[in-house]
């Protein structure tokens, strides 16, 4: 009993000992997601800017033509895959991989991972990787997005493949993150008329681009790509520290249920230990 008893109060130190570390962990991820939210919030009206301009130009020109926004002959398609640098996010990782693979099924593929368990998951698929250069999403800028987006525009002109999509997890609230698989190369659509009215139309197309529409629209194209990755990477820090702190929340409630059910078994052994003396006593005092 005395040997059951010791075991029971090492499991209890060893949980305790567990449970301080979950806390830690809830704690931290709680201070972090408040500004990884504010910086996913700000950031979204930049790219938001540019592609209205983007509309802008493409509608406002009657002969345009970019490769940008040309459909594309090559079916290849090369997804900008964001994950976490680490685990203890509950199932943030996996969700995002499920969704990747869905979307990625039977198409001939690249990827460019963001992320260490990104590069990590693509390089155990033996995927084709464009680059593993960006291996740590929480070392990540606004000019490393840049990069990225000019890279894929440099291999998009080139004809490696036809398609961009950008595969990152979705901040909807502190409860909810939603992994989404986004097209965002060709920009067909942009450059596709729709019907609107014909006074905002007369406006803008007294709008001048120098040295003109296109070239003027080929350059920020990049700049667009580097803001829609920058949203995706802001997006996907603030889904993983809310995932995390979740997750650490859980693992501490179950920490601390765990303690009392062992606390309660401990002391039930205890008293049991203490009636079997006593009763060895007054057993052995009768004897006499």
């Amino acid at each position: 009993m005395a040997a059951n008893m010791k075991a029971v109060k090492l499991r209890i130190k060893s949980v305790e000992s567990t449970m301080q570390i979950t806390k830690a962990m809830e704690l931290v991820a709680s201070s972090k997601l408040r500004k990884a939210k504010e910086r996913a919030d700000t950031c979204r009206p930049y790219f938001q800017e540019l592609y209205r301009t983007l509309q802008d130009i493409a509608k406002g020109n009657t002969e345009f033509y970019s490769i940008y926004a040309k459909e594309a002959k090559n079916e290849k398609c090369c997804y900008v895959l964001v994950a976490g640098d680490r685990g203890l996010a509950g199932g943030y990782n996996a969700n995002l991989f499920r969704c990747f693979e869905a979307d990625a099924k039977g198409k001939e593929i690249c990827v460019v991972p963001v992320g260490k368990k990104a590069v990590e998951y693509a390089k155990s698929r033996k995927l084709d990787i464009l680059t593993d250069s960006f291996a740590e999403i929480a070392n990540l800028s606004v000019a490393d997005s840049f990069e990225i987006a000019r890279a894929l525009c440099r291999e998009f002109r080139k004809g490696t493949f036809g398609h961009v999509e950008l595969c990152y997890t979705k901040f909807v609230s502190m409860l909810s993150q939603m992994p989404v698989s986004v097209p965002i190369l060709p920009l067909i659509d942009i450059a596709k008329e729709d019907g609107e009215d014909p006074e905002t139309k007369k406006i803008r197309n007294l709008i001048l681009y120098e040295p003109n529409g296109v070239e003027v629209f080929e350059a920020i194209v990049p700049e667009y790509l580097g803001g829609l990755i920058y949203g995706g990477i802001c997006e996907s820090v603030a889904s993983e520290l809310a995932a995390r702190r979740t997750a650490m929340e859980a693992a501490t409630g179950n920490a601390e249920e765990m303690i009392e059910q062992l606390n309660l078994y401990y002391n039930r052994a205890r008293q049991a230990s203490i009636t079997q003396e006593i009763t060895e006593i007054v057993g052995g005092a009768e004897g006499v």
